[in-house]
């Protein structure tokens, strides 16, 4: 066979030739078609959960300040000082700033530190300004929202209805976060379940509180950077193991580390990823058992950090011990006069057993309220739920259902490769119902819509993936697409219907409270709530006869109310202050005494007290003294004294009325006591002189007439 001879030609030659040669002109390209929009497109599906949840939730806008919001934000000293409240902010109980008004401690067992949603109101607070300072007596502060009323509450309704935008935006971003966690995590190779499992927990009406009530912002921030967490930490798996991508990697990892800190600084229910993470690891890495501790044990660290600091919060001003015994009382105790108020201790009248009971039917509630988000109602306190015993059905129903459940989650985590979506969807619901339904933890309440929030997100997944699989069965396929489609669309519209017009009820006390007492009737905070609006309403009033009848409506409202909690301090201080108000002041004055007796030391008190006895002091002068009716003005007098025996307009009066009646001993001393309470009233310093001249025998000139 003959060799191949090599080319003759030389390079030179060949890029002569080239140069010579004619030039081809070729048509442009084409543009690549792009991407026609798909629903499985992540930008697109993300577009659709954050426009549900503005289009749902807008209307919040127009809400003021309803519930907690007034003791986390309005009253919340911290919050009002903007950036310089930011240090107590971090290094306080929640409540510090509540209790401390209250001069009380803490009254929550472990106290609650979820600083990361408040420092945002007081950076809020920074921007808005602060809120104008205005005088306004002890009665008015018991009888208007928070002591709070004209520039001061135009102002501060202003602040909240922008702080309502902003509840708003942090849902659209926990929505889509949640989105994103679903489709790179739980349902990686399902989009659409993904989108249909993020619709229903963006429109469900069980929410509502949630986003509503601004101060429940810690738990939307709680689980936005829980799924942020999980997201960065599996990312740092993808990452961490190809060399050119280390950098990332490790970028990765401080995110999840920063993100846990900051689930475990909006709430506690970040302690729920101790078990959730390396469950990830094991369902969605296929990693063995000591391999997904071994990958969360880069987390553990920062559990340690959190722990410390609450534990510094929760002890500061006592003695620290830092033993494991110290810790555990301090993230579980509380003080004793919180343990026997039935409002903070919901179980303090049930037996062990009944409280069991009852602790266990009532975790069928939320998913009840999950399935069938109707009636809702902001407060299910004492004596809302009645306890309940074994005798129930409803107790084994529930035992029933979350064995199940928590069987499930077992059995579904070991056969994980065609159940996983199953077995992490089960633990992440029975994981944080476990966190709020004080079979484990006290938690201060009975149970909460906002408290279900976070097991929501499991609930969402399995309805979801049911829906869709069960409707993938349906032949042809257009058909099965078309039932999934208005199975949805009935879904979102239902859900969406309850929750937009839910949202007004919150609008601000008045209005939550008179929707909920037709939901729970017997709770003893909604029937004290809607007795308050009623007090307000009678102050707002200018009609004499619908005042009264007001005044009135709270006095039976509070009554019941004391009827269920016979200790029941708020009800007997409001029933007082409606008393005052209709003139009736020896019911009013009962009031106060039940007020003193339960609670010696609450802070409004004393000037209450002053209230009754100034009242006593202008009848006396109004009605007796400036007509020459002196004994009737001297009785008048000290039945005001009777009340309030630190008043030394009181004495003074009473001095005065002696003085005019010819009681020149009588009258000194009064004044001896007006002179002691108040060592500058130099009226009675001049009425005693004109009283010693009284009893020398001399006709003095009349001391100064009486001070109303």
């Amino acid at each position: 066979m003959a060799k191949k001879q090599k080319s003759t030609h030389s390079k030179e030659a060949e890029i002569s030739n080239l140069k010579d040669a004619p030039v081809e002109v070729l048509p442009p390209s084409p543009p690549t078609p792009r991407k026609a929009l798909s629903l499985f497109d992540f930008n697109v599906q993300a577009v659709i959960i954050a426009l549900l949840a503005f289009v749902l939730y807008i209307n919040t806008y127009f809400n003021e300040y309803a519930h907690d919001d007034g003791i986390v934000i309005v009253k919340n000293e911290y919050v009002q000082e903007g950036f310089a409240g930011l240090k107590g902010i971090f290094t306080k109980d929640a409540y510090d700033s509540y209790y401390r008004q209250l001069n009380t401690i803490n009254q929550l067992a472990g106290g609650r530190y979820r600083p990361l949603s408040i420092a945002t109101f007081a950076i809020e607070q920074q921007f808005f300004g602060a809120i104008p300072e205005e005088k306004v007596d002890s009665l008015l502060k018991m009888s208007f929202a928070y002591g709070i009323r004209g520039p001061q509450e135009k102002k501060l309704v202003s602040d909240m209805h922008t702080r309502h935008l902003f509840n708003v935006f942090w849902y659209m971003a926990c929505a889509v976060t949640l989105l994103y966690f679903l489709r790179y995590l739980v349902l990686k190779k399902e989009p659409i379940i993904a989108l249909m499992a993020a619709v229903i927990f963006t429109a469900h009406p069980l929410h509502t509180e949630v986003v509503a009530n601004v101060k429940s912002r810690d738990e939307i921030m709680s689980l936005l950077f829980i799924c942020l967490t999980f997201i960065f930490a599996h990312k740092y798996e993808d990452y961490k193991r190809h060399q050119p991508a280390k950098n990332n990697a490790i970028g990765y990892l401080l995110g999840a580390l920063l993100c846990f800190f900051l689930a475990f600084l909006s709430k506690e229910y970040a302690i729920s990823l101790i078990v959730l993470l390396p469950l990830s690891f094991y369902l969605f890495r296929d990693y063995s058992i000591a391999g997904s501790i071994k990958a969360s044990l880069l987390y553990v660290p920062v559990l340690v950090l959190y722990l410390y600091i609450r534990i510094k919060v929760s002890t500061t001003g006592t003695d620290s011990d830092q033993s494991f015994s110290a810790i555990w009382t301090a993230l579980h105790s509380s003080n004793e006069t919180a343990e026997k108020e039935v409002l903070n201790n919901p179980y303090y009248f049930a037996d062990p057993v009944q409280k069991l009971a009852t602790e266990i039917a009532t975790s069928l509630n939320y998913l009840k309220l999950l399935i069938f988000p109707h009636p809702l109602s902001a407060d299910y306190s004492y004596n809302s739920i009645p306890y309940k015993t074994f005798s129930d059905w409803q107790v084994w129903l529930s035992i029933l259902v979350h064995t199940g459940i928590i069987a499930g989650a077992f059995i579904f985590s070991y056969l994980r490769k065609n159940y996983k979506i199953f077995a992490f969807a089960f633990t992440f619901y029975i994981l944080h119902l476990l966190l709020v339904n004080n079979i484990i933890f006290n938690i201060g309440a009975t149970m909460g819509e906002r408290l279900i929030f976070h097991s929501s997100v499991g609930f969402s997944i399995v309805v979801a993936f049911l829906l869709y699989k069960g409707f993938e069965k349906i032949q042809p396929v257009a058909t099965s697409r078309a039932l999934m489609i208005g199975s949805m669309a009935v879904i979102t519209i239902l859900f969406g219907f309850k929750t937009i017009s839910r949202n007004p009820d919150w609008k601000n006390d008045k209005t939550l409270f008179m929707t909920d007492i037709n939901v729970v009737p017997n709770s003893v905070l909604v029937n004290g709530n809607v007795a308050a609006a009623y007090i307000s309403m009678a102050d707002a009033d200018t009609v004499e006869a619908s005042k009264n009848a007001y005044l009135h409506k709270a006095i039976g409202m509070l009554a019941k109310a004391i009827a269920i909690h016979p200790t029941f301090v708020a009800g007997y201080l409001n029933q007082g202050i409606a008393y005052y108000k209709l003139g009736m002041l020896d019911s009013a004055q009962r009031c106060l005494d039940s007020v003193r007796q339960n609670y010696p030391n609450y802070p409004t008190l004393r000037n209450l007290y002053s209230l009754l006895g100034e009242y006593h002091m202008r009848n006396g002068w109004n009605k007796y003294g400036k007509f020459g009716k002196y004994p009737e003005a001297i009785n008048e007098f000290q039945l005001g004294i009777k009340i309030d025996s630190t008043n030394p307009e009181l004495w003074y009066n009473l001095g005065g009325a002696y003085f005019s009646n010819k009681q020149a001993a009588e009258a000194i001393s009064a004044w001896n006591m007006t002179i002691k309470l108040n060592p500058n009233h130099e009226e009675a310093k001049k009425g005693m002189q004109a009283a010693y001249m009284m009893l020398r025998g001399n006709q003095p000139d009349q001391p100064n007439g009486p001070r109303r």
